[in-house]
């Protein structure tokens, strides 16, 4: 009785909060992201579309796994990208490398998310190692983008289809298979290399000629010749009516809608991420000089002008 009271007492002042899942409470599903950087604050909101995406960057929020992580890849006029867990600052005490990351996420790619300025994209690892899209497990980008016309956004268009093809012809079902026993293969293979782990010359010998021959098959398939006929068949995409007026007013990326999953958006603080786009780069758009996420958390939702 005492505890019925007690929860309809909570209700009334915070909804009774409850944990959804392992990581994520109720309540983290109505409140935004606070991310704090070298160079500023900027606020992020979740979309509550793409829930795998939402729960698991809130799990890692919680937990502190960004505070102290570099942006390891910046490219100004399209994106920032960071969440690289082997990537902190040096001089950042490390007290979370225990923290387990889910292997990859499932894509959840959403016909009205796109890639406009501020959106959150799932980073994640293209061609045949990945046909399903999943998601890295951490790793995310912030879209700076530019504006476009209608002439760049056809040739965009045209980069989103060659890619929608390539996904369609490698998920048809006499493919399917072997690319699935080759993407367990790689991540087999990445893991023994992350983990070095100790294999005798038997079982070297073996994996190197199983992967071997599994990926002389998978090259005969020649994908770029059967991903061009899939493209003259298929019913392509069509940037709606909508997105075509955002692209052109306030800019993005829009060569990749469709093929990554868009998971949110930034709030507040594009300048900061204006800034940090800006910085110096080196050859393969390392930042020069080390720029970091100093701290992450949940926070009460509020209106931003």
């Amino acid at each position: 009785m005492v505890k019925s009271i007690l929860c309809v007492v909570l209700l009334t002042l915070v909804g009774c909060d409850k944990e959804m899942e392992k990581g994520v409470m109720k309540s983290d599903l109505s409140k935004d992201v606070e991310m704090v950087t070298d160079y500023g604050t900027i606020i992020m909101r979740l979309s509550d579309s793409t829930p795998k995406h939402r729960n698991n960057f809130i799990k890692l929020v919680n937990q502190n796994f960004y505070d102290g992580i570099l942006f390891h890849r910046v490219i100004e006029n399209y994106i920032i990208q960071t969440g690289d867990h082997k990537k902190r600052s040096s001089y950042k005490e490390i007290k979370n490398d225990t923290i387990k990351l889910p292997d990859l996420i499932e894509a959840e790619i959403n016909l009205n998310l796109f890639h406009k300025r501020g959106a959150l994209n799932a980073a994640r690892e293209g061609g045949v190692s990945n046909p399903s899209r999943s998601s890295s497990g951490s790793q995310f980008t912030i879209i700076q983008g530019r504006i476009h016309n209608d002439s760049t956004l056809e040739a965009s268009l045209r980069r989103v289809n060659k890619w929608l093809a390539e996904h369609n012809v490698m998920n048809k079902p006499e493919y399917k298979n072997d690319l699935t026993k080759y993407v367990k293969m790689v991540r087999k293979i990445n893991e023994i290399n992350a983990y070095n782990i100790e294999l005798t010359k038997e079982e070297e010998d073996e994996i190197e000629s199983a992967f071997s021959k599994l990926k002389s098959k998978i090259n005969m398939y020649n994908f770029d010749s059967l991903s061009k006929i899939e493209l003259e068949t298929m019913k392509k995409y069509s940037y709606p009516k909508s997105h075509r007026e955002i692209y052109k007013s306030i800019g993005g990326a829009p060569h990749i809608d469709q093929n990554y999953t868009v998971f949110g958006e930034v709030i507040k603080g594009m300048d900061i991420v204006d800034s940090i786009a800006a910085i110096e780069t080196d050859s393969k758009n390392k930042p020069i000089k080390d720029v970091r996420i100093i701290s992450t958390k949940m926070i009460e939702r509020k209106s931003y002008n």
